[in-house]
């Protein structure tokens, strides 16, 4: 059976001196929050030069919930992001807005253990990739896993990440999940110390078990 490679992203990012840490590893993604309520929002932590030293090889997203296009747009090209990830309720014309400045765009998808995903229909094209995560009553994450099961009942040509209280504990189990459209997975609270402050050495631990490579 062949092989394709499931990508990293990291959410949540704080702090330079673990910034600079994280970007030791092997990972594809580094998220950054731009959402005042939530307690990884990165305004009076986190310097443009910080971001700006990140490798290359990893690309820099930024985190928006119900923002303007102007201001998403503007945040991007300052910090020179490659992607945002709009966690809001945010139209599909929103997206295609952000989409055609030339920004990479990752939409989220709040989901439930018996989703249908058939909200992700209008997206399909403004889009480059979804993000599916647990449904709460507040934007952002809960840290909670939804029923991985549910992942069947997306049919869509759009690739997503998994999100939602991914754990060190489950890579086993994210190795065995076959979706044609799995991406990559992203990681965030259960791989902390503190928000917005990550274990290194747990998140290489669980990079080493998973190998970045699923079953296709």
């Amino acid at each position: 059976m062949g092989k394709k490679r499931l990508r990293i992203k990291v959410c949540g990012m704080k702090y330079p001196n673990n910034l600079a840490q994280l970007t030791k590893l092997r990972i594809d993604m580094i998220g950054f929050i731009f959402y005042d309520r939530s307690s990884r929002f990165v305004e009076t932590t986190l310097s443009a030069a910080a971001v700006y030293a990140i490798p290359a090889r990893i690309q820099r997203v930024g985190v928006f919930v119900n923002d303007t296009t102007k201001n998403i747009v503007s945040m991007a090209r300052w910090l020179r992001l490659n992607a945002v990830q709009l966690h809001g309720s945010e139209t599909p014309d929103e997206c295609w807005r952000v989409k055609n400045t030339g920004i990479t765009v990752i939409k989220a998808f709040h989901v439930a253990d018996d989703a249908e995903f058939a909200e992700c229909d209008r997206y399909e094209g403004a889009c480059d990739f979804f993000l599916f995560d647990t449904k709460t009553r507040e934007y952002g994450g809960s840290g909670i896993k939804f029923k991985w099961e549910a992942l069947s009942n997306y049919s869509g040509k759009t690739p997503f990440f998994l999100s939602g209280g991914i754990g060190p504990a489950d890579a086993a189990i994210i190795k065995e999940i076959q979706h044609p459209a799995l991406y990559g997975i992203d990681l965030n609270s259960k791989f902390e110390t503190k928000p917005g402050w990550k274990d290194v050495d747990s998140i290489r631990t669980f990079l080493d078990e998973i190998k970045t490579e699923i079953k296709k």
